[in-house]
């Protein structure tokens, strides 16, 4: 196994969609999977209330890890740490929602309706501030 550079595990997490975020809930770690873009230090996301944003809202250090494998011998992992934001300023929603709509622009119905409207209630827009990636690979 082999290190990546900083940057080589940034690109990573720049190319993927799909991540599994971690966080704590109740004492326990709690780990889902979420779609997200990242750019500029941030990691992009939303979601509708639940038990992620309650552990998010309760202690807000989290962490994502992303995997890009083409088979058991052949594969790059990295995981980003930082710091949950919720947005709730209408403009930066609406900025970080269109970014989503452009990258996943299959999303269900009813995900595209919530995510369009900067301004429904029900639509939790967040971020993470990433202090830092690691990431490994085997090849």
């Amino acid at each position: 196994m082999r290190q990546l550079a900083d940057e080589e595990a940034k690109v990573l997490l720049a190319s993927e969609k799909i991540g599994r975020l971690g966080c704590v809930h109740e004492g326990e770690p709690y780990v889902v999977p979420i779609n997200y873009v990242f750019e500029d230090g941030f990691i992009y996301s939303h979601s509708l209330p639940g038990r992620k944003i309650d552990a998010l809202r309760q202690k807000p250090r989290a962490c994502l890890q992303v995997d890009a494998i083409r088979d058991d011998f052949n594969w790059r992992s990295a995981v980003a740490f930082g710091n949950f934001e919720e947005i709730h300023n209408p403009s930066e929603r609406g900025a970080i929602l269109g970014k989503l709509l452009f990258h996943f622009p299959n999303l269900t119905p009813v995900e595209s309706v919530i995510a369009a409207d900067a301004y429904a209630p029900a639509s939790i827009v967040f971020r993470i501030a990433v202090d830092y990636i690691t990431g490994v690979e085997e090849a």
